[in-house]
């Protein structure tokens, strides 16, 4: 009998499936500690959890909750817009934008096609590339970061697809936007470029893009954005990307109906008019990040200098350092599928919880050297 497995196909087959960070209730269960005990540090979430405004909206909507959602989005739509001086039709939302980035692949991959992306980037991009059954072609990476040049250099007649990350997603690697925009000039046409700015919040005003303004100038590019990091809505999974309008139209041709709940939507519309929660969250995180990266210096460890929510440091026996981190009740991300076996990345909490993880590690790294003197 022909096992169910052979009647996919082998692209398929021969995907490894995403990874996610380790949920604390996991944790709880396998080491017998209690929940509140834990800390979880793994995920690149908002520490300070929701909007106020977002959160009035969400049980507003709970009262609906027996509807179907506005499948076009049209409250987001008209907020996105407003916000960010859009058109309606340059818009696709998404359950979160790694749906964004798998409907750029299913609308404009296929197989014997080819997308390219750098090493170290965020794993998505092979997987959405792998799932419509096209090559990807992983670049190798110069200081962590995209080579933006080696990325050129990698283009053949089948490319059709560029993912960049831009911070980059574990290291934390910015492009300057003078040399992402001299890079996208130089992009043959009849290649579209994805450039996935998740972490876009977290960037000071002098460090971003501007991306949306490029439109203007570059009819093969698609943003993603997202409202699971700064604002909050990690749990609701809400995206959207910006494109041209024939691209945005492609590409919800293959979007799912109904693809964002009710909840999200009006929790989405809620965050866009909360500016000082995104400022909070900012001046968290810069605060936060000085208080890890000065750990890691008092600690003799190396790190990745990160312009996210989160940082990548190297350590020794990463797997087994990340292990009794566990063992301490604190969940940070190993990312040797990243090809960093050597590092893990720890995203940025409050403060308490920062300075918890750092005194584990601190400990840890004490028992790890008498160890090794006895």
């Amino acid at each position: 009998m022909t096992n169910p497995r052979d009647l996919a196909p082998p692209y398929i087959r021969a995907i490894a499936p995403y990874q996610p960070g380790k949920p604390i209730a996991d944790v709880a269960r396998e080491l017998g500690l209690e929940p509140d005990q834990i800390i979880k540090l793994a995920s690149n979430e908002n520490p300070l959890g929701v909007s106020p405004k977002a959160y009035l909206a969400m049980q507003d909507a709970l009262e609906d909750i027996a509807r179907y959602p506005d499948g076009n989005s049209f409250a987001l739509r008209d907020a996105v817009c407003a916000k960010y001086g859009l058109k309606p039709e340059q818009l696709v939302f998404g359950n979160g934008s790694n749906d964004i980035l798998e409907l750029a692949a299913r609308a404009f991959l296929t197989p014997g096609t080819e997308a390219v992306y750098s090493q170290h980037a965020f794993a998505v991009y092979a997987l959405v590339t792998q799932a419509v059954g096209a090559e990807g072609i992983a670049v190798a990476a110069k200081d962590f970061g995209h080579d933006l040049g080696a990325i050129l250099a990698a283009v053949t007649p089948l490319t059709r697809m560029i993912f960049i990350a831009n911070p980059n997603n574990p290291t934390g690697t910015l492009l300057e936007k003078e040399a992402l925009l001299a890079f996208m000039r130089q992009m043959p046409r009849q290649i579209l470029v994805v450039l996935d700015e998740a972490y876009d919040e977290y960037l000071p005003p002098a460090l971003k893009s501007e991306s949306f303004r490029w439109l203007e100038e570059f009819e093969n590019l698609i943003i993603s954005r997202t409202f699971s990091k700064a604002y909050g809505l990690a749990g609701l999974r809400v995206g959207f990307g910006v494109a041209t309008s024939d691209v945005a139209d492609m590409m919800n041709r293959v979007r799912q109906p109904f693809n964002v709940n009710s909840v999200a939507q009006a929790a989405a519309v809620a965050s866009l008019a909360d500016d000082d929660f995104v400022e909070r969250s900012y001046a968290l995180n810069q605060a936060g990040m000085l208080q890890m990266t000065q750990g890691f210096n008092k600690l003799g460890l190396s790190y990745i200098p990160s312009f996210g929510n989160f940082v990548s440091f190297r350590i020794g026996n990463a797997m087994g350092v990340y292990r009794r981190l566990l063992e301490h009740g604190v969940i940070v991300r190993p990312i040797a599928n990243y090809e960093m076996p050597d590092y893990l990345r720890v995203s940025i909490g409050l403060h308490d919880e920062n300075a918890r993880f750092l005194e584990a590690l601190k400990n840890i790294l004490s028992e790890e050297k008498l160890r090794k003197e006895s």
